[in-house]
């Protein structure tokens, strides 16, 4: 199934020139397995694959990261997009580093995240990056040096647009005394909301991108997801040691998942479906990032393109 959108209503990301789709394809599982946060083994091919079936959807951007499998998502995205004309934006992250041993830490140093720009170049195979974010506010005494280095990198024309990750307003308050920024992806969902409080507010008043990040809740909230299939996670699945998937949180997150499935239903649309237009709805929204790793998933999720609820039907979420 292909379906093409020739009508959507893309938003602009903060204080950059690019107009994004409401969704963009989320790379961080196509990392593959046997890593730290992995997803358990992923198939390229299909990770390709949902690549190709998004952008012929009308999805224009991709993210990812340096550490998303040790830069082989990297890889992966560079080879879905070779050959290929129409361009989709591409975005990545640094400061997850890590050696030969698979050991993973978080570095802000201007060296660290000059290397890793070229690095992360190479492997996507592209002259300049059109976003790069610093993925977390770690070690917290260098959030200035490593910002700082992101701004020479777009001065050198390195990167187009810089942004950052999972940075709290205060984090936030130090990059902009030094250079505005485009962008803020935070984590964001029914499920974990928390980004309400002070987070999406703050970007709102200062002008800020957010990009929003597990609006599904790592597949919590796509209806399909049940307890034996939680039990069967591969080993090297991230999601089997996390909170959300085990109790007393789990209970409450499948109740909301059947909760968006029968609000799906009235309108042919899929929980998962629901659970992004759940966070689009958020004014200081401009687009959610959406893990796809296969054509089917991209089937199962791409409705979200054009799908809103209503005032009451988000509420009635809100209020689960």
């Amino acid at each position: 199934m292909k379906v093409i959108l020739k009508e959507m209503n893309k938003k602009r990301l903060g204080n950059s020139d690019m107009e994004l789709s409401p969704i963009g394809v989320g790379a961080w599982a196509m990392g593959g397995g046997g890593w730290r946060f992995a997803w358990g083994p992923q198939d390229d091919a299909q990770s390709i694959a949902a690549i190709h079936r998004a952008l012929d959807c009308g999805i224009n951007w991709i993210d990812t990261a340096a550490i998303y499998g040790l830069g082989h998502s990297e890889e992966v995205v560079a080879r879905a997009l070779e050959g290929r004309s129409a361009k989709p934006y591409v975005f990545t992250k640094c400061t997850r580093v890590w050696n030969d041993k698979g050991e993973i830490w978080s570095a802000l140093k201007t060296d660290s995240i000059r290397r890793e720009c070229e690095a992360s170049l190479r492997r996507l195979r592209v002259d300049t990056i059109d976003l790069y974010q610093l993925h977390w506010p770690n070690p917290e005494e260098d959030i200035e040096e490593g910002y700082t280095a992101l701004v020479r990198l777009r001065d050198e024309g390195k990167v187009r647009w810089i942004g950052v990750s999972n940075f709290a307003p205060p984090q936030m308050d130090r990059c902009r005394k030094i250079a505005p920024f485009t962008s803020l992806q935070p984590p964001y969902s029914a499920a974990s909301p928390e980004a309400e409080d002070e987070i999406l507010p703050y970007c709102q008043r200062h002008g800020i991108g957010a990009i929003v990040y597990s609006p599904m809740k790592s597949g919590l909230l796509t209806g399909k997801m049940t307890r034996q299939r939680i039990a069967n996670f591969p080993q090297d699945d991230f999601r089997r040691q996390a909170p959300a998937f085990h109790e007393p949180q789990l209970s409450r997150n499948l109740e909301l998942a059947e909760r968006m499935k029968a609000i799906g239903a009235r309108h042919g649309r899929s929980a998962g479906e629901v659970a992004i237009a759940w966070t689009l709805r958020h004014p200081a929204v401009t687009a959610a990032i959406v893990g796809m790793r296969s054509p089917e998933q991209v089937d199962g999720v791409i409705g979200a393109l054009d799908f809103r609820l209503t005032e009451e039907e988000a509420a009635e979420i809100t209020g689960a």
